[in-house]
């Protein structure tokens, strides 16, 4: 008998109904449960098969028993080893380079350390930053939001200077970037399971959680060269991070897909929130795929960083029509003030740099 494990939080009607179609489909050949753990041992032996990892991004614990299961054979979905390493700005620099429109990105330095952290720490970054050429290549409007950050928490729309300076302050010890808003004409947001199968779903980002507002039905809501575009950019981007789970989210303008978002190895599935037909779609593929795995088997992966990211393979692709750099007039600017953090480093040493603003 082969056993799948469905590690889960606070979602609901996801894992009762993914637990119920495996356990259809399985006629007790293939059982699926919730995984229940305590004290890991050292020498834990193997309990399933596959795991549903549903969670463990946001608990430690649950992150660190996966990697120890997967060492045991386990198949988890998605892999924690690569989950753990990944980062959205790594994403997006990936995914400009497979030819995937990506809006213009900037990497910021914190704007805070823990305490241990002091100005000799810092000696490698420029202070102040070049806000003036930062928001001259980004432009306006733009979001601030963490490079590694979900479910749009810490995220702001710039629309100037001063505004950025103010969201960058209270950003606190996380790692920011800064994103080019694309001023979407259609906007999608894309499951994708097995790195193959694609639902493109028509999406509108401005409306609120669990409004019902969000997924909107609309028949041939893309073109049909648009629409196999979306699906090819799709299947290139999880296929390069290896995620059999994803969502990937395209702000459309102008006839072009820029790839925003697509860091959601645990996305979205509660029948509430996406719908009947998007909840029955993602179930179905992912019970499909859980099988199509036990039947095929699976390699065990080398537990190497080179081998963290999928192999070279072919990947469909399609030629990116980069966005015409608007001719803004560049304003004048100063830098913020700098941190106590900064102050301390410039007091003591006035070569030390820092990022801060205040």
């Amino acid at each position: 008998m082969k056993r799948v494990g469905i590690l889960t939080g606070r979602e609901f009607t996801f894992p009762e109904s993914i637990i119920r179609s495996i356990n259809e489909k399985g006629n007790g050949e293939v059982v699926a449960e919730m995984v229940t753990v305590g004290g890991i041992r050292l020498d834990e032996q193997k309990k399933y098969d596959v795991i549903i990892d549903r969670i463990s991004h946001e608990v430690p614990y649950y992150r660190a028993t996966l990697k120890r299961m997967a060492l045991e054979g386990t198949y988890v979905i998605n892999n924690p080893f690569w989950w753990s390493a990944d980062d959205k700005f790594f994403n997006y620099c990936l995914a400009a380079k497979l030819g995937v429109a990506i809006p213009k990105t900037v990497l910021l330095p914190q704007q805070d350390y823990i305490p241990d952290i002091t100005s000799e720490s810092l000696r490698n970054l420029e202070f102040p930053l070049d806000w003036e050429g930062i928001v001259n290549y980004v432009g306006f409007p733009a979001f601030l939001k963490p490079f590694d950050g979900g479910g749009w928490k810490n995220v702001s729309k710039i629309h100037s200077l001063e505004h950025l300076w103010y969201e960058y302050n209270q950003s606190g010890k996380l790692c920011m970037t800064l994103q080019e808003g694309i001023e979407f004409d259609q906007f999608v947001r894309c499951y994708c399971v097995g790195q193959e199968k694609v639902l493109i779903m028509p999406y509108d980002p401005t409306k609120p959680y669990l409004s019902g507002m969000q997924y909107v039905n609309v028949e041939d809501y893309l073109s049909p060269e648009l629409h196999a575009r979306v699906e090819a950019d799709v299947r290139t981007i999880c296929r390069a991070l290896g995620y059999d789970l994803n969502t990937v989210e395209f702000a459309i303008k102008d006839g072009i897909p820029y790839a925003i978002d697509f860091m959601n190895p645990a996305p979205d599935a509660e029948l509430a929130s996406v719908g009947e037909y998007n909840h029955n779609w993602i179930v179905n593929a992912l019970t499909e795929f859980v099988f199509n795995k036990l039947e095929t088997g699976f390699e065990m992966p080398e537990y190497r960083w080179t081998a963290l990211l999928s192999p070279p393979q072919k990947v469909e692709t399609q030629p990116t029509n980069a966005a015409k750099p608007k001719a803004e007039k560049a304003a004048k600017v100063t830098a913020p003030k700098a941190s106590k953090t900064t102050k301390k480093a410039a007091e003591k040493k006035p070569q030390s740099k820092n990022a801060g603003a205040k």
